[in-house]
């Protein structure tokens, strides 16, 4: 690998483009190639961007000057593009949900466990200095044992976009925006010591005409830990997260920041009644994502901490549950 890890970008939409603008905050990374199943939207793509090299999936996989692909295609596409990428000797970073089912994610994780490299699923709310911090509180007690966990993600989105209302590109709320408060009530019972079986308690939600889910909600078992979350793609929610705990709470107001910005803030609650604002300095986290899978190549490390394979399974089980509760 050259001093500067050389990434390829997988897909030419609008979550690729967001990346391609967060890579040169990176400092392990740069463009080198863009891959589309058009050559010409691959060339159009790394012109905008920088990229020196162009063309399809598969001619970019096949070459030996990159090191890593982010994948930012559909839901549908990740388990082909993984394995593919995974076999022709490159580390992935690959957005969520990192399969659409419970098997597909088992076979990606056994691929890179196989190959010996890295697979990050790209939850970018997990990246940066607020993120940390909240491990800590909850890892070192401050919030004494964790009983509850309350998020949630929604937003009204235009019915013209396809992957979203359309089954067969595995649409729908849970896996486009529900995967964020699931991950994040497993992260919190893992960082507590506490994640054991897994399994949801309750479920709600709305079938839309189309087939997918359109607005759900559900109440979540993690081992002892309560979680309860909300999800929609026809209604705006709150984007925020509360970790409730014998000794205080955590409130993060806007606990998944965005594609540009890491969340900066959160208010300790503790039990005594006094309050105290936990800030923390932001960053790009999708340029720390990044960084995060090469430094996991260099060191050769299959797993990046802060999305854990184990994590990444107990999220895949939750969301098939989730789902099949609505079915």
């Amino acid at each position: 690998m050259s001093e500067t890890a050389r990434w390829a970008v997988l897909g030419a939409g609008v979550i690729s483009g967001d990346f391609l603008r967060a890579l040169p905050q990176a400092r392990l990374g740069a463009l080198h190639a863009v891959g589309a199943r058009d050559a010409e939207r691959a060339r159009e793509f790394a012109d905008e961007f920088g990229g020196a090299i162009s063309g399809t999936y598969d001619e970019i996989l096949a070459r030996d000057d990159v090191d890593a692909v982010y994948i930012g295609t559909v839901h549908t596409s990740h388990r082909e593009l993984t394995l593919a990428a995974l076999a022709a000797g490159k580390a992935v970073l690959c957005e969520k949900p990192l399969g659409i089912s419970v098997a597909e994610t088992e076979e990606m994780i056994a691929a890179a466990e196989a190959a010996g490299l890295p697979l990050v699923e790209a939850f970018k709310y997990r990246f940066g200095p607020l993120p940390e911090r909240v491990r800590e509180l909850v890892a070192g007690g401050e919030l004494g044992e964790i009983t509850e966990v309350e998020t949630s993600i929604g937003f009204a989105a235009d019915r013209g976009i396809q992957r979203l209302f359309d089954p067969k590109l595995a649409g729908g709320a849970m896996l486009d925006a529900g995967c964020y408060p699931v991950s994040f009530a497993v992260g919190v019972a893992a960082w507590a010591g506490r994640l054991g079986a897994v399994s949801i308690a309750s479920a709600d939600g709305t079938v839309g005409v189309t087939g997918v889910d359109e607005d759900a909600t559900a109440e979540i078992d993690l081992g002892g830990i309560r979680a309860h979350v909300a999800t929609s793609i026809t209604r705006e929610l709150p984007r925020a997260a509360v970790i409730r705990g014998t000794a205080g709470e955590l409130e993060i107001p806007n606990v998944w920041g965005s594609r540009v910005e890491s969340t900066a803030d959160a208010v300790l609650r503790r039990a005594d009644g006094t309050e105290e604002r936990v800030v923390a300095s932001t960053i790009s986290p999708m340029a720390a994502e990044a960084d995060a899978t090469i430094s996991a190549l260099r060191e050769g490390r299959t797993q990046a901490p802060e999305m854990p394979w184990f994590e990444t399974l107990a999220t895949a089980r939750l969301l098939a549950e989730w789902r099949a509760a609505l079915d």
